[in-house]
Formats: C-alpha cells, structure tokens, sequence
C-alpha cells in the first residue's frame, strides 16, 4: 500500500555518514517531534538527480529551512558510502542530510518502490518529495516516470 497524506512514516532504518563512519538513523526518531522535507531519488548520480533533484534543494535550502522546516533530507536506494560521495560532490555542506536506504526496505514500506532492473538499477525508490511533521506526512509529491516538475525544492517551497 502506497503511503498518503495523513499516513505516519513506517518505522525503518536507514543509514547516514558520521564523523565515526556509517550510522544509523531510525526514522521513528528522524522524524518525531519536528518538520522534514524528505525528497527521494531513483539513484545517486544519475542525470536529474545530480543535475536538478538534489541541487534544487541545496540552492533553496535557506529559503525551505526558512519557512519552518527543522532538516531537509536527501533518500535514495544507495549505501551510505555513495550517498556521502554524492552529498560531497554535489556541495550539500549540511544543508541537506544524505541517507541510505541500502536495500529498499524504506521505499518499500512507504510502497514508493520501483523496479529499474531495465536500467540495470534493480530496485530502487521513486522520485518524490514529502512534508513530514512529528512523523506525519501532511504533503505528498509523486512524480510520474521519468518526470521531474512536482517533487522539486520549487514545487516544495510554494508548499510551505
């Protein structure tokens, strides 16, 4: 079942780079008691997601941090070691927390998977972009395939 709008995150684990290595990050915790904009990609790298996805969201961060939103993050179906990579080429400098969703068990339990097998990415996460505040999604951007317009730090903004 595909989460919406009103639905609670499901609890899962994901993974972060720490000054001590990978981490984890439980998202019952993540995202209790505060505002995220939780934006998702289908890989680290990738054309859109290099090109625009990611730093939309490292351009606008000042503005989106600025309307109420206590962290902005960054999901994709990758290991943390190439999220952090990815974080580092792309500049997000804490503006944006890059978490590993590893094996998919996030984007699957959000039912926001997809199969990429045809690229050669096996299974992945769609792209979207969410509001969660206090563990509750009060907005829900889900792009059609191989689109880019609503899950955007812009379509984001005008949200807020």
């Amino acid at each position: 079942m595909t989460i919406k709008v009103g639905d609670k995150v499901p609890s899962a684990t994901l993974n972060t780079m720490t000054a001590d290595g990978p981490g984890p990050v439980a998202t019952d915790e993540f995202f209790a008691g505060r505002k995220v904009a939780l934006f998702s990609v289908p890989g680290a790298f990738t054309p859109t997601c290099s090109a625009k996805h990611l730093p939309g969201f490292v351009e606008n961060a000042d503005s989106i941090l600025g309307k109420g939103v206590d962290e902005i993050a960054c999901m994709s179906v990758n290991d943390v070691f190439v999220m952090d990579a990815w974080g580092k080429n792309a500049g997000v400098d804490g503006k944006v927390t890059m978490l590993a969703d590893g094996n998919a068990l996030f984007a699957k339990a959000l039912g926001l998977e997809m199969d990429a097998s045809g690229f050669g990415m096996g299974l992945r996460s769609k792209r979207f972009s969410m509001i969660v505040e206090d563990g509750v999604v009060t907005e829900l951007n889900l792009e059609d395939p191989g689109a880019f317009q609503v899950s955007s730090a812009e379509h984001m903004l005008a949200q807020l």
